[in-house]
């Protein structure tokens, strides 16, 4: 039955204790949810990072995030590659995508990735989708987004582990900070 399953992802000392026990399946099975977030790009990805950090600790809930996040940018690179324009143009029209010149350029457009990833809030998600019909080498891509993604995450999972400690005056500073 699913409800013991429900009961344990709404209960956070039950989730947490629950996740722990699942050992490698556990950090597998976070990476997993992380990725399709990512691949979704229509999900929020801050609650699933909070939640990285109160089940994970603060370095272990960013280690599955990004792992996560790199791996679903991998699949959504991979997809546009293969697909091209048809399928990033379910998200951005086409005349929007024409219209931005300055993406012809290899220094800029890693400067843009590196600076929308590193804002936090940003709709890093969809511009994945995007850069995939560049001439952005994957790796390239995944090297600048994921290193641009550790300060956001990090404070994220911070606060999930803060969370987790019961220190909320804490988890209100960071989150406050960020």
């Amino acid at each position: 039955s699913i409800k013991p399953f429900l009961k344990t992802i709404v209960d956070t000392d039950d989730f947490r204790i629950w996740i722990q026990a699942q050992g490698v399946w556990g950090y597998l099975t976070y990476i997993g949810i992380m990725m399709l977030q990512v691949v979704v790009a229509f999900v929020p990805g801050e609650m699933i990072e909070v939640g990285a950090g109160y089940a994970f600790g603060a370095i272990g809930g960013m280690l599955v995030c990004l792992a996560g996040a790199a791996a679903g940018s991998a699949v959504i690179f991979a997809f546009t590659k293969r697909f091209g324009i048809k399928m990033v143009e379910a998200f951005i029209p086409k005349k929007k995508m024409e219209s931005m010149k300055f993406i012809q350029c290899s220094k800029r457009l890693n400067l843009l990735t590196f600076v929308v990833f590193f804002i936090p809030g940003t709709p890093k998600d969809l511009l994945t989708y995007f850069m995939g019909v560049t001439s952005m080498k994957t790796s390239t891509f995944l090297l600048l987004s994921t290193v641009a993604r550790i300060p956001s995450v990090i404070t994220s999972t911070i606060v999930g582990n803060a969370i987790g400690m019961k220190d909320y005056v804490f988890a209100l500073i960071v989150f406050g900070v960020t």
